[in-house]
């Protein structure tokens, strides 16, 4: 497999991938050393502080102010030192002033390390002239940081809510506060883990950094390289091959890359090229890539590292989190898929001949056999490690072991009757697209790591951290023995410099762990200014304000402008700042506002729906970095490219107001095998009809009528109860008085709605919608009901009820619900069909659309 050799060559992905996640410099010598070197100790110390040998050596024990401290200072050195401050600014030497800027960003880190228990002692009080000087500088250098590694956009947000936290009492009345002082800023922002070092670097200093370096190290070893080909010699073969294989290697390299950026230029100089050749386009070539890529991010298991986070926002193990989200992102994923592949019959595209072929039927048997080898080897390794765990007890370690150590070496003899897979040529011209079966063969000890990490996450449950900490250390094993190894099984000499190479992989691994990690750091520390100040603030419940001003109380216009918001909050930022700085900013009110209508969304649908938005900024103009980025691999037009990547995006926009409204996407509320598979079924249908109204062609060149209709069949079939609403409403209204009916005696669980109006802080009249669950055990009157259930007491009021009395923290106080406020009407569910009947006369309608285009195609190409 060999890619073509044409006058538009493509950029050098190396030299993308160093402009955007770890410099520009090129520097040699004594400075690259040194880099190297600081680098090489980061991912040294990352790894100690994760291990238990701190607690069994009783050395440097540190407490996670400590670790964040330490953690990113380690990455505002590499900054000024790998970061040029311009684009002028020379290449390959370290100006005087970076030094110097490098050693205070540093010594500003580094104080409360020094100073830590007189830091701590006087927390809540007055600070010093020099600890106001720590901070303040420390935040300079942190926003020049993020200009010189992540762009203008965030420092601005960051400029921004730092004016805020002063400006307080000077905004406009919806957003006003009384302002923070300097004493309580600088303890807040830089001297607590408040602000720079919350959440999010705590996050990245215990989660992100393991992960990627696992990511690092893994490409280090080659399994980079083995998805793509793997991914090629699959798909290769198809119409539209190398985009579809483009779709697969981009989710396979996405679930363990934290960045789309490096997503697009390194798999994408080998799809892009390949995609061209056989047809697409470059901005729809390039659109494809970085499609696939932003998708990457949002495929468990890392997520781009905003998995880890998540877990920690919702209050969610994460193994929850992963559950909950791989259904949308492999719907999304095949949604893309679909695309291609539609894009593919609109071009009458070519199809590459294949170094290896068979008829139908063998295809169809070798694809079953292999489905079926690979389940029973998984099923069989399952029910051995649980024996192994149940037969040897406290030696079962050891025993498993022994056993992956057996299976990694029976692996790599297995891969001795195969080429060994190696990094193409991208200058050679492609000739054939190779076989797969060998590919796979060839690599499979590649997945052994990855199967450690979804072993000990799913089915061990360890933590991310512990899980993470086993699969690196299978990577260690890896890189260490992988080349004497295989010069063992090819019958070649072992000789003392293969070790040496692996060693040197395992320490260039380490180090481009380190370096990759220095972007996502200062990104995290930058947007703990944001949560720091909406944490001072209280800018979250403002936010409630100005949307459910703007909407007007309407449930989906709410959702809109908080999905616009996403996209413009996230603009020109990386996965990790993006989710941080949307999710702070955007899920509370989004949960709050839900709540006023009524409506009950699992908060891990909100985090979500505000990740996915921030994700889509990425191919929104004007700041669509990741197109821009794919646009350069492809030398495309950059704009043509990021509209058309925004076009083929929409397939992920429309979930996220799915999920939200129908959780069962998210596999929340699923209560068997059957609705299970009605739903993974009409959402896979949904994604190919969707991909087929966007894209104008099905089985012929759609009408415009066919085209709109598809698209709306495609959302029904995604909640198929949006329709049942308008014909059978959910609710049905009675008086406010019937509340106290069904409230005395009753017996066990009941949901309600209440129509309720009154004064907000403002002054003025709002009306929302409450939802309460109310509990009895039949003995107990409606007063008893109401007031252990949600924390209410009402009084007759004419046909409504007055609220006379609420408990602080119980249902109704937390439902917006106030003193004399007024209860107007309940709202409770009635029973109606089940609303998946109704995906009968959707797929009735998609029957006849696919009948009448074929029809047309069938009379000849003018018709088509």
């Amino acid at each position: 497999m060999h890619m073509e050799n044409s006058a538009e060559k493509t950029v050098d992905h190396a030299r993308l991938i160093e402009e955007n996640d770890l410099g520009g410099r090129n520097l040699t010598g004594s400075a690259h050393k040194i880099i190297a070197g600081i680098a090489l100790l980061w991912s040294i110390y990352q790894l100690w502080i994760a291990s238990p040998f701190p607690f069994w050596f009783d050395f440097l024990i540190l407490n996670d102010t400590l670790q964040r401290s330490i953690h990113l200072a380690f990455a505002l050195g590499l900054v000024f030192l790998t970061f040029p401050a311009t684009s002028r600014s020379r290449r390959d030497k370290i100006p005087l002033l970076d030094i110097i800027l490098c050693l205070i960003a540093v010594s500003t880190c580094l104080y409360t390390v020094v100073n830590y228990e007189s830091v701590v002692l006087r927390s809540g009080g007055a600070r010093t002239d020099l600890e106001f000087f720590v901070a303040f500088a420390g935040l300079a250098l942190l926003l020049e940081a993020t200009r010189r590694g992540l762009g203008i956009p965030m420092v601005i947000i960051g400029v921004v809510f730092i004016g805020y936290a002063f400006l307080g009492p000077y905004m406009p009345e919806i957003i006003s506060h009384r302002g923070l002082s300097v004493n309580r800023f600088t303890e807040h922002m830089w001297l607590s883990t408040e602000g720079v070092f919350g959440l999010p670097l705590g996050v990245s200093s215990g989660f992100i950094f393991l992960y990627v370096l696992f990511g690092s190290l893994l490409d280090k070893a080659g399994a980079g390289n083995y998805f793509i080909q793997l991914s090629f010699g699959l798909l290769g073969h198809l119409r539209g091959g190398p985009a579809k294989a483009a779709v697969i290697s981009s989710a396979l390299t996405g679930m363990i890359s934290g960045s789309a950026i490096a997503n697009v230029v390194t798999t994408g100089t080998f799809t892009i090229p390949l995609m061209k050749r056989v047809g697409f386009s470059p901005e729809k070539a390039g659109a494809i890539e970085v499609s696939s890529s932003i998708n990457g991010q949002i495929m468990p298991p890392i997520m781009g590292a905003a998995a880890f986070l998540m877990a920690e926002f919702v209050g969610i193990s994460y193994f929850e989190v992963i559950t909950h989200a791989f259904i949308p992102a492999f719907i999304s994923y095949f949604g893309l898929y679909c695309i291609v592949h539609i894009e593919a019959l609109k071009g009458r595209m070519s199809v590459l001949e294949r170094a290896v072929t068979y008829s139908g039927t063998q295809r169809l048997m070798r694809s079953v056999l292999t489905i079926i080898l690979l389940s029973g080897v998984a099923f069989a390794l399952y029910f051995l490690f649980e024996t192994i765990g149940a037969v040897f007890g406290d030696n079962a370690l050891i025993v498993t072991v022994l056993i992956l150590a057996a299976l990694y070496i029976g692996l790599i003899w297995t891969s001795r009757r195969y080429p060994e897979i190696e990094v193409d040529d991208p200058d050679a011209p492609l000739l054939k697209v190779p076989a797969a079966l060998p590919i796979f063969l060839a690599g499979l000890f590649y997945i052994l790591p990855i199967g450690v990490l979804v072993w000990c996450l799913m089915i061990e449950r360890f933590s991310p951290a512990l899980s993470v900490s086993w699969a690196i250390l299978s990577i260690f094993v890896l890189l260490l023995t992988q080349k004497p190894l295989m010069a063992l099984a090819h019958k070649r000499p072992v000789t003392s410099s293969l070790w040496r190479d692996g060693a040197a992989d395992l320490v260039s691994g380490l180090i481009a762990g380190a370096r990759n990690m220095t972007g996502v750091t200062v990104a995290m520390a930058a947007a703990g200014i944001i949560v720091g100040v909406v944490s001072a603030t209280g800018l979250g419940l403002l936010m409630t304000e100005i949307i459910q001003t703007l909407s007007g109380g309407s449930f989906f216009l709410m959702m809109l402008l908080t999905a616009a918001m996403c996209v413009v909050l996230g603009m020109g930022l990386p996965t990790t700042a993006n989710y941080i700085v949307v999710a702070a900013i955007m899920a509370h009110p989004f949960v709050t506002l839900a709540a006023e209508q009524g409506i009950e969304v699992p908060p891990i649908a909100v985090h979500l729906f505000v990740f996915y938005f921030g994700l889509l900024s990425g191919t929104t103009p004007p700041v669509a970095i990741d197109a821009f980025a794919g646009a350069a691999v492809a030398r495309s037009n950059p704009l043509r490219t990021s509209l058309i990547a925004f076009v083929y995006g929409l397939r992920t926009a429309i979930l996220p107001f799915i999920f939200v409204l129908n959780p069962a996407l998210l596999l929340i509320g699923i209560d068997s095998a059957w609705q299970f598979a009605v739903v993974i079924g009409s959402s896979l249908l949904a994604m190919v009809i969707f991909a087929a109204g966007t894209q104008g062609y099905f089985f012929a060149k759609s009408r415009l009528w066919e085209s709109i209709a598809l698209v709306v069949i495609a959302i029904l079939l995604l909640r198929p109860a949006t329709l049942l609403d308008q014909v059978q409403p959910p609710f049905e209204t009675q008086p406010a008085p019937a509340l106290m009916q069904i409230a005395d005696g009753l017996q066990g669980e009941m949901n309600v709605r209440l129509l309720a109006e009154g004064e907000n802080l403002s002054g003025a009249i709002v009306s929302k919608k409450v939802l309460l669950t109310l509990k009895g055990d039949g003995t107990q009157d409606a007063e008893t009901v109401l007031f252990e259930s949600a924390g209410l007491e009402l009084e007759p009021d004419g046909e409504n009820l007055i609220v006379s009395n609420l408990s602080f923290g119980g249902q109704a106080q937390t439902s917006g619900l106030d003193y004399d406020w007024q209860v107007l009407a309940l709202q409770r569910p009635v029973e109606r069909i089940n609303p998946n009947w109704l995906i009968l006369p959707l797929l009735a309608l998609v029957a006849l659309i696919i009948t009448l285009q074929r029809m047309r195609a069938s009379r000849g190409p003018k018709n088509v």
